[in-house]
């Protein structure tokens, strides 16, 4: 037998060392892989059950201000018991997505004496119908003595009640109620009115995503009674009714795993033969129910784990081939490892980096096909992977805000910046429509975080859509130009960044039927050749004509770039933004207007004025109410902050109609007042705690598709617009 060198055994055992390590780090991978999917999946399951519950938080808000925004009908009604059952009919009709099956009003023991001891109207849908019955005292019936009526008595407050089961002629349905106290002058109760959930429709809408093609969510109240879960078809009863006792029978109040709120439970699924982890989240605000979300190991793990099986496969293949490659490229090996691990840092961060900035960018044109007063079209091309220059523009109260700016430097570091500057830009814009305000709040911003010295160039615009009145503000940027009529004058303020108590002042123009504003940064007029030549701003004028669309402008503009620098190198981003404008002109069939005095007592007038106009229309009565109601809202606005107390003026009140769109122009000549920009009422309060005002704007938001407000000389000039034929 022939003898095994020195240099062999030196050769094997390197092998046999190499593949040891080799089968360790397999190993050490893997379990760090694991730690770290899991870490992964646990901050997944916290966002989607934090998701989870503010969806079904919103959902029981939407019923309580459905509840508080009709108490006004109720007690407006209460003269005449019979009109209680058209109360109910109404605030159930309200219901746009079916959540809401029935409603009630338990009136305290002979408050109606014609009515007797007990009167309880109830409304409810059964077979696709409203059906109207008197519960009180039928068939022995006492809501007087029911749990949720004694504490309401006692308390005052309203309360969500814990699920239970009520049979009609339609079968058996789940519920859950919303009780409210109705209260008189002296604070005293003399009613309870309640809105029924279906739990049903709860369930379906909690499960309508899933995490995992095998998770499904259910929710339970705080005594551990199950309040909705997933179909008998994805899940069977036993497996929903197993995982329902696992919680029940768990310590809630133990050290949580993972989360101040969230605790997680394992368990084995012998159903599905498979490992499975109950995850809980207990909701903060009332009713403080109990979520859960059900997730299983191989869903989780079984990528990971198949993945694990092949390396080791391909392993042992590789010990094979060991021998030959360790003792000649082992130092190759390294070298090329080294250097693809800083190759695979550098694609990382310049892919998170594109990522950042193209998901900050509008990325569909057009953005409002829907629209046909405004064509906009933009266009980033950045020198490196990532660039500094950026632009952004979205509609608010027929306003079309938009921006277009230019970071200093390039790569990574100027992204991120255009990052920021973009989320500020929608943030303070989603509140305020004053270019300069914007403008001085983002340099502030901007300075006080800006630990680079970098600086931005910036131009900032409002164009009201109605009108085509132009309000812009410039920061150092280049100044835009205008195809058509009109001329922008934009003073060149200094950069974002510079100094953090720069003034910015907002200037105005007038947009002409047909104008178009093209916006551009320094990228455009910079672009050089071969011979080191720029375009400039020569060529930009030169280049600029009217084309069909605001697309056909740009990149007619991008070709006429390309063929002048004959395939140079892009030295410095390139960013282009059109923008359109088409003023609306539609043959209006209705023309009609009321002037009232700024007096409550004329608001008759205007329900017959809106009824007359709607009548016009052939609008049928809910379409009839939900105008009325929104009119109704704003000018008894406008007569409560737009005259002071003690002076009297007049509200003019226009409505116009084209085929498909109604307009109700509202103008008075009181002092300056933008009901757009008062801050709406936080409805997540209680009547209590929240301050007067602020639900009437919400509710002419929520009824009309839009709302818009324009100070025109002395006047303010407040329009509602909603499409009637939709």
């Amino acid at each position: 037998m022939r003898m095994i060198s020195h240099g062999g055994w030196r050769n094997l055992s390197l092998i046999v060392v190499s593949a040891l390590l080799l089968e360790l780090v397999s190993a050490l991978q893997y379990y760090y892989a694991h730690g770290l999917l899991e870490e992964e999946t646990e901050e997944r399951v916290l966002t989607v059950l934090n998701y989870k519950a503010y969806s079904l938080r919103q959902v029981l808000n939407s019923t309580e201000q459905m509840m508080r925004d009709h108490l006004w009908d109720v007690e407006r009604n209460l003269h005449s018991p019979d009109s209680l059952y058209s109360v109910l009919t109404r605030i159930v009709r309200a219901n746009d997505d079916d959540k809401i099956v029935g409603g009630f009003l338990c009136f305290v023991p002979y408050y109606y004496p014609e009515k007797g001891r007990l009167f309880e109207p109830y409304v409810y849908e059964e077979g696709g119908r409203l059906v109207k019955e008197q519960l009180g005292g039928k068939n022995g019936h006492d809501y007087t003595q029911h749990p949720a009526y004694k504490r309401i008595q006692s308390e005052l407050k309203p309360l969500w009640s814990d699920p239970y089961e009520y049979k009609n002629a339609s079968g058996v349905m789940s519920l859950t109620t919303y009780s409210f106290p109705l209260l008189n002058k002296k604070g005293e109760l003399i009613a309870i009115c309640g809105l029924d959930i279906s739990l049903e429709w709860l369930g379906d809408t909690l499960n309508a995503t899933r995490y995992n093609p095998s998770s499904f969510d259910l929710f339970l109240t705080r005594t551990g009674k199950l309040v909705g879960g997933p179909p008998e078809k994805r899940v069977s009863v036993e497996r929903r009714n197993k995982v329902v006792s696992l919680i029940n029978d768990s310590t809630i109040e133990r050290e949580p795993t993972f989360n101040e709120h969230v605790s997680v439970i394992e368990f084995y699924d012998r159903e599905i033969k498979d490992k499975g982890y109950i995850y809980t989240l207990r909701m903060e605000a009332a009713p403080h129910w109990t979520l859960a979300l059900v997730g299983y190991d191989k869903e989780v793990y079984g990528q990971l784990d198949a993945l694990r099986i092949y390396i080791s496969l391909l392993m042992l293949v590789g010990f094979f081939l060991l021998g030959f490659i360790v003792h000649r490229s082992y130092r190759n090996i390294y070298r090329l490892h080294q250097a693809d691990m800083k190759q695979e840092r550098i694609g990382s961060e310049l892919h998170i980096a594109q990522q950042i900035q193209q998901s900050m960018l509008p990325k569909v044109f057009p953005p409002f096909p829907e629209r046909n007063d405004i064509d906009i079209y933009g266009m980033l091309l950045p020198a490196r992977e990532v660039g500094g220059d950026l632009f952004d523009f979205f509609i608010r109260d027929e306003k079309l805000f938009f921006c277009i700016g230019d970071v200093s430097g390039k790569g990574v570091p100027s992204a991120m910046v255009m990052a920021q500057v973009l989320s500020l830009f929608r943030s303070l814009m989603s509140r305020g429509n004053n270019p300069a305000h914007i403008m001085v709040s983002l340099n502030e911003v901007f300075c006080h975080h800006n630990e680079s010295n970098m600086f931005i160039t910036f131009f900032v615009g409002v164009l009201d859509l109605p009108t085509g009145r132009l309000r812009y503000c410039n920061a150092g940027h280049d100044r835009p130009i205008i195809i058509g009529q009109g001329s922008l004058d934009a003073n060149p303020h200094l950069p974002l960044g510079v100094f953090d108590d720069v003034k910015y002042e907002t200037q105005e123009t007038q947009l002409e039927n047909g104008t178009t504003l093209f916006l551009y940064t320094d990228g455009l007029t910079e672009a050089m050749n071969k011979q080191h030549e720029m375009f400039r701003l020569k060529r930009v004028m030169g280049t600029l004509v009217e084309k069909e669309s605001c697309q056909a402008l740009v990149e007619h503009m991008q070709e006429t770039v390309k063929t002048f620098v004959q395939g140079a190198e892009q030295s410095d981003d390139l960013t282009m933004l059109a923008i359109r404008y088409h003023r609306p002109e539609n043959a209006y069939i209705l023309d009609e207007s009321i002037v009232l005095n700024s007096n409550i007592k004329e608001i008759r007038d205007l329900n017959d004025f809106i009824k007359k106009v709607c009548g016009a229309l052939s609008l049928d009565e809910k379409m009839t109410r939900k105008i009325r109601l929104a009119v109704e809202e704003a000018v008894v606005n406008v007569m409560e902050y737009a005259y002071p107390e003690g002076k009297k003026g007049d509200v003019t009140v226009v409505a116009k109609a084209n085929s498909n769109r109604l307009k109700i122009i509202i103008t008075d000549q009181g002092k300056p007042f933008d009901p757009t920009q008062k801050e709406k009422a936080d409805v997540s309060l209680t009547a209590e705690e929240r301050p007067i005002g602020g639900l009437g704007l919400l509710l002419v938001r929520e009824l009309m598709d839009s709302i818009n407000y324009e100070r025109e000389g002395n006047s303010n000039v407040l329009t509602l617009r909603i499409n009637y034929n939709k």
